[in-house]
């Protein structure tokens, strides 16, 4: 597949506000980023895309999101390199919520009285870099202070980070569903590197429509880190799968969307909890009551 690489130079807080937009969208990327040029200090947004890239699109979002135009640069790259996984590689390990993320270029110690998951970047989201993903780890913890649950699953699981997060804790089985088939090959990956593969039953499936997802129902603990709009319109299939006394997590919101998203699943009966807000992005803990 031909790749081409989008960049334009930009200030730090715009290039990752950029990074947030593009993330959001699932048609215009395959992976964004912000880096600094660590001999002149300059910072510059990068997209890996299918060739060609939708530059109007770019332009657009930048416009939208940062209120002015930008004029981006088109390069081809080579395309027998894994751009997703070269993006991510050498970036440092992940502390949230009693976890400790990290790739397998780290070569230091993993430090005492955490769970540690080591999570290569892949062609699938979810290194445990991005506030999504930091804000689910960290409600996870605060769930499993104060709860034991038995029958979880991890919706839209990417690289099975939450999934293996909860497998660990808990000792306990975990389905982990994704629509994407690299996203499952991903996680069943990831789950046997991590000593954790007979826990996880990774699933293609769209949102929890899948026999084996409706056979295990009800669940006590639901996770899903994907986005607003595909959260919204899961709420009513959540709802049906979710036991008396279930906690949900939700992740993957912006801040202004949060309010859409806990009105969904109120008409599904459940109650906000708590809110986590991390740079621009919300998780939130629902229960059903």
């Amino acid at each position: 597949m031909p790749v081409d690489q989008l960049s334009a130079p930009l200030t730090k807080d715009q290039a990752y506000a950029l990074v947030d937009a593009v993330m959001e969208r699932d048609d215009l990327a395959l992976t964004a980023s912000a880096h600094e040029n660590e001999e002149t200090g300059e910072w510059f947004f990068e997209a890996t895309c299918e060739s060609p890239p939708d530059v109007d699109s770019f332009v657009e979002l930048a416009r939208q999101t940062l209120g002015e135009a930008v004029d981006f640069s088109v390069a081809p790259i080579d395309p027998e390199i894994n751009w997703v996984a070269r993006s991510l590689e050498g970036l440092a390990p992940v502390i949230a919520g009693g976890f400790y993320v990290y790739g397998s270029h780290e070569t230091g110690p993993v430090p005492g009285g955490l769970t540690s998951m080591k999570i290569d970047a892949a062609q699938a989201f979810g290194t445990g870099h991005h506030e999504t993903t930091t804000g689910c780890l960290e409600a996870i913890d605060k769930v499993l202070k104060r709860r034991k649950p038995r029958h979880m699953i991890d919706v839209g699981t990417g690289t099975g980070v939450l999934a293996i997060a909860l497998a660990k804790r808990t000792r306990s089985t975990v389905i982990a569903s994704d629509i994407d088939p690299i996203s499952v090959t991903t996680t069943i990956e990831n789950a046997a590197q991590n000593g954790v593969g007979t826990q996880i039953v990774a699933l293609e499936a769209t949102g929890v429509n899948h026999p084996t997802i409706q056979r295990n129902a009800p669940y006590d603990l639901i996770v899903a880190n994907i986005l607003a709009g595909p959260l919204m319109a899961l709420a009513p299939a959540i709802g049906k799968i979710a036991q008396k006394g279930a906690v949900v997590i939700l992740s993957g919101i912006l801040q202004h969307q949060a309010r859409g998203v806990i009105n969904a699943y109120a008409r599904q009966g459940m109650v906000l909890n708590q809110k986590l807000q991390r740079k621009d992005w919300t998780t939130l803990i629902l229960e059903m009551p």
